[in-house]
């Protein structure tokens, strides 16, 4: 970890009572919400889509001044091509607009943008605003935002199997070398943390395909606020929660010494 995350780190923890170790260094959120936030205040959907890109703005800055180091956004499945086309139209509209509009925001706090799922299906002028923003950031250093955008679990998963098996025919692998690492070097999210901590906003609680090995040992928080109105503060009380926590990863909590 570089001087720049850990001073971070130790500010926010100084803040909010916490140890350092309590600031999570991959944060996962699903966004969900935006459409019924809309549609309870008698606007249409789109609208909900619109102030919850803000909010991404908000917790990304969040994210970079409390020393996160990587934060994975759950923005669109490859399950939401099911929604009404003029809604899913108007989605990869506003990515290409979000991708364009937050490159002096990633230049300024030093963060690089990473493309999680699958480029089929998505419109050239969305992977042209993407592989364009990637190239932007892409030797940055601070935050690493990961955008998981046409996005699911088990397709990764699945693609990272295929990867293997290609690299085992073309004799660069044996079969007896593959074990969890090797496996997780073959995914999307290659070379980065698991993630510590999953914010659910909306009430759900369910993981709807969304980093089903990089979440193998995570802490989870859901809280019913909607994505659009998901807030700093909120921010503050999920990792609060979280540093509360007694992560034993499968092992027993040592006993007390008296």
């Amino acid at each position: 970890m570089n001087s720049d995350f850990q001073s971070k780190k130790e500010h926010a923890a100084g803040r909010l009572g916490l140890e350092a170790a309590g600031i999570p260094r991959h944060i996962a959120i699903i966004m969900d919400g935006n459409g019924r936030w809309a549609t309870e205040r008698n606007l249409p959907r789109f609208r909900g889509h619109e102030q919850g890109a803000k909010v991404v703005q908000t917790i990304a800055q969040y994210c970079v001044d409390n020393g996160v180091e990587f934060l994975t956004l759950y923005s669109f499945s490859m399950q939401n091509w099911k929604r009404p086309k003029d809604e899913v139209d108007f989605l990869m509209h506003l990515y290409v607009i979000y991708l364009e509009a937050i490159r002096p925001q990633l230049m300024e706090n030093n963060t690089r943008l990473i493309h999680l799922g699958r480029r089929d299906k998505l419109p050239q002028t969305v992977l042209n605003a993407l592989d364009e923003t990637m190239r932007i950031t892409g030797t940055n250093t601070g935050l690493t935002i990961g955008l998981a955008l046409n996005y699911a679990s088990q397709t990764e998963i699945v693609d990272a199997a295929a990867s293997i098996a290609r690299e085992c025919l073309d004799g660069k692998l044996k079969p007896e070398a593959i074990d969890e690492k090797q496996f997780a070097r073959h995914l999307y999210t290659a070379g980065w943390p698991e993630v510590d901590l999953c914010i659910r906003t909306s009430g759900e609680m369910r993981i709807s395909n969304f980093l089903l090995w990089q979440m193998a040992y995570s802490e989870f928080y859901v809280t019913p606020t909607y994505w659009p109105d998901f807030t700093e503060d909120l921010m503050d009380k999920a990792i609060t929660d979280y540093s509360r926590r007694s992560r034993r990863f499968g092992d027993v909590k040592p006993a007390t010494t008296q």
